[in-house]
């Protein structure tokens, strides 16, 4: 599946609690850049569907046991009095409702009486590391999900499926509703992931062929939506776990078997968020390693350079030397030969000769002198 980056409100790891200090418990504060709510009120069982739309949500919550199962899906968190009157509706704790309405909260499980209480967070098909929290009500007969309002989400095959018939969700029970959106919600990771594991698996080959190449900005943003994702997978796991083990509330033995397939594949997901995570730190080290690498290989050459340079330096100072020949024979006489200019130059030329091969001998070129540095050794003879 393709992943397209797009314009998204994405959520960050830091906190912006919009109640204060110290307020009332259950107070609901909503965010003034929430959308307005969109409602998607279905209504369904083994031989019957219903899609209705907001004006119809009074009927729909008097008549709302005249049907197996009665999924409303809230999109936007902007319209306080309305999440308070669907609250009073379906008996909701305010408590509960703070933590709709305050979208930071870690995944979690709660139980309030005959209610089952849900926090989880949802990536998006088409925006990378961008997640949205979404609340679960699970009552004997209904389920009640609240979101953000970002445009997309991944229930919409199981919409597909309630509309087309297909599968068990039109005969089964409002927990089995649960399990398939939690289902849908945790396989919508693995495209995610495996788009980061191409990621890096193309960073380390142009690595491996070209060491030079700077891409630790690019990995430290790779590994920074891994731990994104760990805070969002790792407690997703301990809800469907606690999910399986929930017995006291409309989840029979066939809903939880099928939960211990999802949480297999939150399994899943934690092994290969470790494997990545732990590829792109390697992958820093080896872009640091071959930066170090490299900074060595020319701060070598240019010791070369300078041991060479330092000798010829040396002589021509001499040569600079202003001593009048014409005072006394001992003040550098040879500037009075005739070959005293070609002889220093081959003084110069031997002595850069030298040199260069004792750093060979010495191994400082790069090219080791087998002989030296294995003299015991008959395969370097």
């Amino acid at each position: 599946m393709a992943l397209k980056k797009r314009k998204h409100r994405t959520r960050t790891s830091f906190i912006h609690r919009r109640t204060p200090p110290g307020s009332v418990p259950g107070t609901l504060i909503a965010d003034p850049d929430s959308p307005a709510p969109q409602y998607q009120l279905l209504q369904y069982g083994p031989d019957s569907y219903q899609f209705k739309d907001k004006a119809e949500l009074p009927e729909l919550i008097k008549s709302r046991g005249s049907f197996p199962v009665t999924w409303i899906n809230v999109e936007g968190l902007g319209d306080v009095k309305g999440l308070r009157e669907l609250g009073d509706a379906f008996h909701l704790h305010s408590l509960a409702l703070e933590d709709v309405i305050n979208v930071h909260q870690r995944p979690k499980l709660e139980t309030y009486k005959d209610l089952i209480f849900v926090v989880a967070r949802m990536p998006h098909p088409e925006a990378l590391s961008a997640t949205e929290q979404v609340a679960f009500f699970l009552g004997s007969n209904f389920l009640i999900t609240f979101q953000e309002g970002t445009p997309g989400d991944a229930f919409e095959p199981v919409r597909r499926r309630l509309r087309e018939d297909q599968g068990r969700v039109r005969g089964s029970s409002p927990a089995y509703l649960l399990y398939a959106l939690l289902d849908a919600l945790v396989d919508q990771y693995f495209p995610q992931l495996e788009y980061y594991a191409d990621l890096l698996e193309n960073i380390e080959d142009k690595i491996m062929a070209l060491p030079n190449t700077p891409v630790n900005s690019e990995l430290y943003m790779i590994r920074r939506h891994l731990l994104l994702m760990h805070r969002s997978i790792r407690p997703l796991q301990d809800v469907i776990n606690g999910l399986m083990r929930e017995t006291q509330h409309h989840f029979d033995e066939e809903v939880q078997w099928y939960l211990r397939d999802c949480y297999d594949h939150t399994t899943q997901l934690m092994d290969m968020l470790d494997t990545y995570k732990n590829l792109a730190t390697h992958l820093m080290d080896m872009s640091v390693s071959a930066a170090s690498n490299r900074m060595n290989e020319i701060m070598r050459f240019l010791t070369v350079m300078s041991s060479i340079f330092i000798p010829l330096t040396f002589i021509a100072g001499i040569y600079g030397m202003n001593f009048n020949p014409a005072v006394s024979v001992l003040n550098m006489p040879e500037l009075n030969w005739a070959y005293g200019y070609p002889m220093s130059l081959l003084l110069m030329i031997f002595t850069v000769v030298g040199l260069l091969l004792f750093f060979r001998y010495k191994g400082w070129l790069g090219i080791p002198d087998t002989d030296h540095q294995n003299p015991g050794n008959p395969h370097f003879k």
